[in-house]
């Protein structure tokens, strides 16, 4: 069977991995919208140079190699941060880690490109074509720009990716099409390679072979051998690190509580020396006890930040114990009892601050722990923000345990009222509404079968639907959700947000007007 391979390459993978993986640091250090043009520069020769750019960059004719002073004069405005390959490694590794889902024979080629071998399953994609489109769209989903390509060998794929105009109609013709460069020789032998007239690998491959080797080295030829699939060299693929896996199996069964704890804390000295080792910290342990006739139980725990703190894990896990309906019976004794550790996270010794904040993030983390484990991870949850103007689509209620720390909210101005209220309705709730004019504010309603004179009022803030993620585009104001809100105090004191649903420009008769609804309160 004939081997077969998918090369993709991220052209943009610095400026790309830096708007993904770090928004907000971005955001902060350079100052300037994503989109602005971008460069990401390294020291050379006492000098800085580009070593990457954006795409907005690459369209004002900034290219990598340049000096930062000759990207200026072409645009004062370039917005410039700190080159950082350790980072850009990891996130190709991560990428590649991602693309195991379509082959597991998949390597990195760095510094920009992932090779799959995928000789044997692309049917199972819909063919070579169909699994590049997956490729490409699941990346192109999550802002990574990529070219992709397939060829007979790793080499000649990526130099497809790289170097050749797609779509690719001919293989062959597109590889004898390809410039030197594709060969991946060194400079020298390049620019020797083009000084002696041959520009394409069409030129080389035209020339005998022992010519080219005596005059350009071997590497040339095995190169060009490997490019044009004549020769294989086959990829080193990535692999997963297996899950930590700890156990310990008795002669006799043990029924003793004392025994039983005693192994569990010899566990949990074992896997936090391993972790420390490995610079690891455990998200999730299961710990699972076979009684001798062959029953098991079960028991699993979470923790909101990497640990390998063997006081806290084993303080959850009393708390996981505590909370269960059908307490633990050994019956005749256990003969063997594991801990794993399906989940574990990168977890490094970092140097905490003069202000204590890490001491309080730490002692949160610890909390939310802990009633997670107590009461169950449903039960306590946290809001993360979501890109959404709609009000009860701004924020997401998800487990604490499963989610970071919070991110900063906007903070209201001193002295000035908050602009939402910490209360909302779901869904809201119907109000009468008598108001001066039909457009205007509300003058007195009635929610709750209760009369409430308005004394204050501040509005109308309209919000309208988010017409673009509907079919057939339509344009703000024509219905769907158009509100418009206002913030209202009643002759009592008590304040709440009341919106107005549609418009009444849009109802033919003025009896079927917009309605009203109380969407939420004000502490």
């Amino acid at each position: 069977m004939k081997r077969r391979y998918l090369a993709l390459w991220f052209p943009f993978l610095p400026a790309d991995r830096l708007r993904l993986e770090e928004t907000d640091q971005l955001s902060r250090t350079i100052a300037a919208p994503l989109d602005a043009p971008l460069a990401l520069v390294a020291k050379v020769r006492g000098a800085l140079r580009l070593r990457a750019v954006n795409t907005q960059a690459q369209a004002l004719g900034i290219a990598p190699g340049q000096t930062l002073a000759d990207a200026r004069a072409l645009h004062p405005d370039l917005q410039v941060a700190d080159m950082d390959e350790e980072a850009d490694r990891h996130w190709l590794k991560r990428l590649a880690e991602h693309c195991i889902a379509w082959s597991p024979l998949t390597t990195t080629a760095p510094p920009d490109g992932i090779t799959l071998d995928i000789t044997g399953g692309e049917h199972l994609f819909g063919g070579e074509a169909g699994l590049a489109a997956q490729a490409e769209d699941a990346f192109t989903a999550i802002g990574m720009t990529v070219r992709v390509a397939v060829a007979a060998t790793a080499q000649g794929a990526q130099a497809l990716a790289r170097h050749a105009p797609l779509p690719i109609r001919d293989e062959r013709e597109a590889l004898r099409a390809l410039p030197v460069l594709a060969l991946g020789l060194e400079d020298e032998a390049t620019l020797a390679l083009r000084r002696a007239g041959l520009k394409t690998i069409g030129d080389v491959a035209a020339r005998p072979a022992a010519s080219i080797a005596a005059r350009f080295g071997a590497e040339a030829m095995t190169a060009l051998r490997r490019l044009l699939g004549e020769e294989q060299a086959p990829i080193t693929p990535i692999t997963q690190p297996e899950p930590l896996h700890f156990e310990r199996r008795f002669a006799e069964p043990v029924a003793l509580q004392a025994s039983i704890a005693a192994c569990f804390l010899s566990l949990l000295h074992e896997a936090a020396r391993t972790m420390e080792e490995r610079d690891l910290g455990g998200r999730r342990f299961v710990l699972t006890l076979f009684r001798s006739d062959g029953a098991r139980r079960r028991l699993a725990i979470e923790t909101g930040l990497p640990t390998r703190d063997t006081a806290s894990v084993l303080r959850l896990f009393d708390e996981r114990i505590a909370a269960l309906a059908d307490p633990l019976d050994p019956g005749f004794g256990y003969d063997r009892i594991t801990l794993f550790l399906p989940v574990t996270e990168l977890l490094v010794a970092s140097q905490p601050a003069l202000d204590g904040n890490a001491q309080d993030t730490a002692a949160l983390a610890d909390l939310i722990d802990r009633l997670s484990t107590r009461l169950g991870p449903a039960s306590l949850c946290r809001l993360a923000p979501q890109d959404s103007h709609i009000p009860e689509q701004a924020q997401l209620a998800l487990p604490a345990i499963h989610e970071r720390m919070p991110v900063p909210w906007p903070q209201p101005s001193a002295g000035e009222p908050p602009i939402r209220p910490l209360f909302l309705f779901d869904p809201p709730q119907p109000v009468e509404v008598i108001a001066e004019v039909p457009d205007g504010p509300p003058h007195r309603f009635r929610w709750r079968r209760k009369l409430h004179e308005v004394r204050l009022y501040e509005g109308p803030e309209r919000i309208a639907s988010e017409w673009w993620r509907r079919k057939g585009g339509e344009a703000p104001g024509k219905g769907g959700l158009t509100r418009d809100y206002y913030r209202i105090e009643d002759a009592r004191g008590r304040r709440y947000w009341i919106f107005r649903h549609g418009l009444y420009e849009e109802k033919p008769d003025p009896r079927q007007g917009p309605r009203w609804y109380m969407h939420g309160l004000f502490a």
